[in-house]
C-alpha cells in the first residue's frame, strides 16, 4: 500500500474494497498455510487482463509481516532493518487525525514485510503460458525487479519438487539457485498456479506449505 497526502480521517479502509474485489473474480485465492509466525496484512495486489470475452487471467498477490519470535512480539529481533530516514518518518506524527486502519498500517511497516510473497495465477485458457515454471520465474523476477534490483543476473533455474497444498503432497517446481530468494510452485487447478517468493534469510520462521486463504478477520 501507498498513501500520498493528508487521508481524511473517516475514509475507509481500502483492503475492504480489495476483498470485495476478490469475492468477484473466478478464481481460488492460497496462501501460505496458518502459522504463528506469519500475518496476512490483507493488502492485496490484484491485476487482471482481459479481453472482448471478459477475462482472460487474473494474479492475486499476498504480503505477510513476519514475527521472527511470534511468542515475544517486543522482542527486538522481530524489527525491520530500517534505516535512519524511514525509521524517522515511521516515528514522526502528523499534525492531523489518522483513521485506525492507517495507524495500524504505519506500525506494521516496522516489522519485516514479505512483499507479495505468494502469488495465486488463474488463466482461463489454460496452455503454454501458465506452465507452473514460467509462472514461478515471472512471480520470482517481479520480486527481484521491485525489491532486489540489484541482484538480478542470477541464473534461475527450476526443478522438480513436491509441496503441501491444502494437506496433500503436490508436485511442484522450485527455484533454489537464486543467492537471496527462494522460490517455488505448483498448479492447483486445471486454470490455476500458486507461486511463492520468499527470503532465504527468513526460511528459518516460515513453513513453505500452502492452503486455501482465509480473509483476516473472517469468522471460523
Amino acid at each position: 500500500m501507498r498513501f500520498a497526502g493528508r487521508v481524511p480521517v473517516d475514509a475507509p479502509d481500502p483492503r475492504r474494497a480489495q476483498e470485495a474485489e476478490l469475492r468477484r473474480l473466478p478464481l481460488t485465492v492460497f496462501g501460505l498455510v496458518e502459522q504463528s509466525s506469519l500475518e496476512d496484512t490483507g493488502a492485496l495486489n490484484i491485476a487482471q487482463g482481459s479481453d472482448s470475452a471478459g477475462l482472460t487471467d487474473v494474479a492475486v498477490s499476498l504480503t505477510y509481516t513476519l514475527w521472527r519470535n511470534p511468542g515475544d512480539r517486543s522482542d527486538p529481533a522481530n524489527l525491520a532493518d530500517l534505516d535512519d530516514e524511514t525509521r524517522a518518518a515511521l516515528d514522526r506524527e502528523p499534525p492531523y487525525p489518522r483513521p485506525q486502519w492507517l495507524v495500524d498500517r504505519v506500525q506494521q511497516l516496522r516489522y519485516p514485510q514479505l512483499w507479495e510473497a505468494v502469488r495465486t495465477t488463474w488463466t482461463r485458457d489454460p496452455g503454454q503460458d501458465d506452465d507452473p515454471a514460467q509462472v514461478l520465474t515471472e512471480h520470482l523476477e517481479d520480486v527481484l525487479t521491485n525489491r532486489y534490483a540489484e541482484e538480478r543476473g542470477a541464473e534461475l533455474i527450476g526443478q522438480h519438487t513436491t509441496v503441501e497444498v491444502d494437506d496433500a503432497t503436490v508436485d511442484a517446481v522450485e527455484i533454489n539457485t537464486h543467492p537471496l530468494l527462494y522460490a517455488v510452485g505448483a498448479r492447483v487447478a486445471a486454470d490455476t498456479v500458486v507461486t511463492a517468493v520468499l527470503p532465504r534469510s527468513e526460511l528459518p520462521c516460515v513453513d513453505v506449505a500452502f492452503a486455501t486463504r482465509r480473509a483476516p478477520g473472517a469468522d471460523g
